[in-house]
């Protein structure tokens, strides 16, 4: 692309000014001055933050979106008057790089530094007003040793335990694979197909904190989807827990229902694969041998392929009986491929002739189908061949038959906790978090596994357990750690016997979910401060992808009422308002190298400057909203701000025509248009977060000073020039601070105090009124702002087109409505 800039060897000139130049010399100046850094101050705190990233290599057009979405919001924050925290740092565990490690031979610690150099530069060249002085990298010791810190507080809190979990396996690999790396169930290195395998695993335990998480979502000023995605995600249902007993056996197999009416109904158990009954259940069965096959065969499937709709329900008899809690009829137990092992209790009760699943189920299986609600119209089940999913009369429900169903559900709960077989319950679809993983590039789990203590955390004094680097990275076996025996081997701390550390490294979201509270203690000999959390949480405003809109988001929260709980922060939601940016589009589909459609940040802000880069992503759009590239938008936005610098830098001299009304005129349209401009950008900025209509009315400002500020004197004109210039300041950071010091101020214009505005100018002397004979718009009138209701009448009469149309009729009355309408009543 050709370059659209003034002479290299110059800054400005009066037509023109070179965006290379000036936002060079700009930064520069920036950063010697450490300009954004964080100063004690009296002034009200605002947080600022957008999610920070991992160092994939190079900054795409998403990553220049959402830090500009946050860099306007900070700029501005700081000239309202606020004391600014708006940090930066890299989210940098994770397996693309111990995947390069693997490919490439190149360790990822200097993979993952090398990216962050350049992409840090990439920032820089932004000209984004990050305190780079906070600046966190998640897979450096001197912030890994407090993620372990925070992992030894949630096992004291017993809220980090272990158990059995199924995993993704590859038995070519003889690897553990996350769910990214199965792809139609296949391996995504050797295309073997992957099983499951169980292995014992971290949790943290989240499910405790499900009704919190839930109820205190309504008070956030989130978008509404974003809360309803939280919302699903936890999923609570209220219903009640029912035990079976096994036949036979002391063991029993519970299930919850969210319809404990249709109980009498219940004609078959269905289980998990992954129960951990199974074994026992078909230890003497004949047909065990075909139970254990169709477990294989469902195990290699994911979780999500296994409950699709659409997926076929498969399933297999485990030969074994439960008794029904109420009735004390045998119950048969199957295994079908619907139910998750950690999906709930692992089992559910079939219920065909009122769940559709069930009814699907037990006609291709030849179970049993037994009615127990009837609807108003005495309707059952079967007739049109689906499941009656609906409420009604309960019918052969022994003591209950003949009630309603809503009622009933109170009342059966009631009998099964009289009978010690379960009760009345609260459930949720959110699982505990799974932690653990089989790899290298993570956060150490700080726990030696001793044959005589179990499982014991390492000493804090001995943070971090630093990861090794004589590993060997092979994409085969157990994690690389598992093979640094000198790693591995170690000390029990509390018997001092021969013991083994931990191999798995923690989920890289945990590093994520606690990163916002370091940025506020920078250096401190702990994960944070409790005195800086306190100053600085929560986070005033968030800003990044829709896509992080469940995880993360309820990690984060989940993390905060953990450390609320343990009396070391004064809040128990993280961030109180969050921007969740749209995508960036380019020929009508996201931006992805796959596609072949993405563009270079680096080229485009080289052409046409960071400051246009940055005006057209936030007039094209609202910022919750997808927007297209556009090329033709990037150059007008070029365009506009080399106008403002003509309007700003060229000589200007007062019109002199003599006419003092002329004079005053232009007065009036520059005071309106500079104080209503200042009005609705603040307004815009600070509380409906609309750049785009900011934008559009810096433009409307720009084109009223170009016609009627050179009728002023020269003192009236540098003020409104400089109103612009301050209101243009956090959109087009470069340019407005070029500006500035040619107007000769010294300091720096995003130092400067936000432009305030008088109520005088918003105002309108006169204002335009509807005329109409009975109800029907005939005519309009200007007249007075203050005219009253009797005066609008008068003048409503004395118009000529209304005159015309009542002529010859009877007026019966006039209704004036000021500001808005006069109507003319007549017959």
């Amino acid at each position: 692309m050709k370059t659209h800039e003034g002479r290299p060897e110059t800054v400005s000139n009066p037509d023109r000014y070179s965006v290379r130049l000036v936002e060079g010399k700009w930064q520069k100046v920036w950063e010697q001055a450490h300009l954004y850094e964080t100063k004690v101050s009296a002034r009200p705190k605002f947080y600022c933050l957008e999610q920070f990233p991992y160092p994939s290599g190079h900054l795409h057009m998403g990553h220049v979106r959402v830090y500009t979405l946050g860099d306007v919001i900070a700029r501005f924050r700081r000239m309202a008057g606020y004391n600014v925290l708006h940090p930066m740092g890299w989210d940098a565990f994770g397996m693309p790089a111990e995947n390069a490690a693997i490919k490439n031979g190149v360790p990822p610690r200097v993979s993952t530094l090398a990216n962050i150099a350049y992409m840090k530069k990439q920032m820089q060249q932004m000209g984004l007003s990050f305190d780079w002085s906070r600046e966190v990298t998640t897979s450096e010791p001197d912030y890994y040793r407090f993620t372990q810190e925070l992992f030894l507080l949630f096992f004291e809190r017993n809220l980090a335990y272990q158990k059995a979990g199924a995993v993704n396996w590859c038995p070519t690999c003889e690897t553990v694979l996350a769910n990214e790396q199965v792809e139609d169930g296949l391996c995504w290195r050797c295309d073997s197909v992957v099983i499951k395998r169980d292995l014992t695993q971290w949790y943290f335990r989240i499910t405790d904190y499900a009704e919190r998480l839930l109820s205190d979502l309504q008070a956030l000023d989130w978008p509404p989807e974003i809360k309803t995605q939280q919302f699903n995600w936890i999923g609570k249902s209220v219903g009640a827990e029912v035990v079976f007993d096994v036949l036979g056996s002391s063991q029993t197999i519970a299930v919850f229902t969210t319809r404990p009416d249709t109980l009498f109904g219940a004609t078959y158990i269905v289980i998990a694969p992954e129960h951990p009954l199974v074994e026992e259940l078909i230890g003497d069965y004949a047909g065990q041998e075909a139970v254990r096959a169709f477990i294989a065969e469902e195990r290699i499937h994911s979780d999500i392929e296994r409950t699709a709709e659409n997926t076929e329900k498969r399933g297999i008899f485990t030969g074994a009986y439960a008794v029904h809690p109420l009735t004390g009829e045998k119950v048969p137990i199957w295994i079908a491929n619907y139910v998750l092992g950690d999906y709930g209790t692992g089992a559910v009760m079939g219920v065909p002739a009122h769940d559709q699943r069930d009814f699907v189920f037990a006609n291709t299986y030849g179970l049993p189908i037994k009615t127990v609600v009837v609807g108003p119209d005495a309707a059952g089940t079967s007739e049109n061949g689906e499941a009656y999913t609906g409420t009604g009369l309960l019918i052969e429900s022994g003591e209950f038959t003949g009630r309603d169903s809503n009622e009933a559900k109170e009342q059966i709960a009631g009998a099964l906790s009289a009978r010690g077989k379960g009760g009345k319950r609260v459930s949720y679809r959110m699982r505990d978090w799974l932690i653990s993983r089989q790899r290298y590039w993570g956060a150490p789990i700080p726990i030696i596994h001793c044959k005589t203590c179990g499982a014991v955390p390492v000493p804090r004094k001995d943070l971090p357990v630093l990861l090794p680097e004589n590993v060997e990275f092979t994409g085969k076996g157990a994690s690389p750690l598992a093979g640094a025996d000198d790693w591995v081997d170690t000390v029990c701390p509390v018997c001092h016997e021969p013991a083994r550390r931990e191999t798995d490294t923690m989920d890289t979201f945990v590093d994520s979910s606690w990163y916002y509270y370091r940025f506020t203690s920078p250096g401190a000999e702990e994960p944070f401060r409790p005195e800086d959390a306190a100053y600085w949480m929560p986070v005033d405003e968030y800003v990044g992808g829709k896509e992080h809109a469940v995880l993360h988001l309820l990690y984060s929260r989940f993390f905060t009422k953990v450390l609320y709980d343990a009396g070391l922060v004064p809040v128990e939601e993280p961030f109180s308002r969050l921007l969740a940016q749209g995508m960036v589009v380019y020929g009508g589909a996201k931006m992805s190298k796959s596609k072949g459609n993405t563009l270079s940040p680096e080229h485009i802000m080289q052409e046409w400057g960071t400051d246009a880069t940055r005006v057209f992503m936030l007039f094209a759009a609202p910022p919750d909203k997808d927007f297209e590239w556009s090329q033709q938008g990037v150059e007008g936005a070029y365009r506009f701000l080399q106008r403002v610098y003509r309007l700003v830098v060229r000589p200007r001299v007062q019109q002199q025509t003599g006419d003092r009304s002329a004079e005053q005129a232009a007065r009036e349209r520059v005071n309106k248009s500079v104080h209503r401009a200042t009005k609705k950008i603040t307004e815009d900025v600070r509380d409906r977060r609309a750049f785009n209509t900011a934008i559009s009315t810096l433009m409307e400002m720009t084109n009223v000073l170009y016609q009627d500020v050179g009728g002023l004197p020269g003192a009236e004109q540098a003020e409104a020039l400089q109103t612009l210039v301050l209101l243009l300041a956090p959109f087009a950071p470069h340019l407005s601070e070029e500006l500035w010091a040619q107007m000769g101020h010294g300091r720096s214009v995003h130092l400067e105090p936000w432009p305030t505005y008088e109520e005088r100018w918003l105002r309108d002397d006169e204002v335009t009124v509807a005329l109409q004979v009975n109800g029907k718009v005939r005519s309009r009138m200007t007249v007075a702002t203050a005219a009253d209701s009797e005066a609008l009448s008068r003048l409503a009469l004395e118009d000529e087109k209304i005159q015309e149309l009542v002529a010859g009729k009877t007026i019966v009355k006039v209704v004036a409505i000021p500001g808005r309408l006069v109507n003319v009543v007549v017959r």
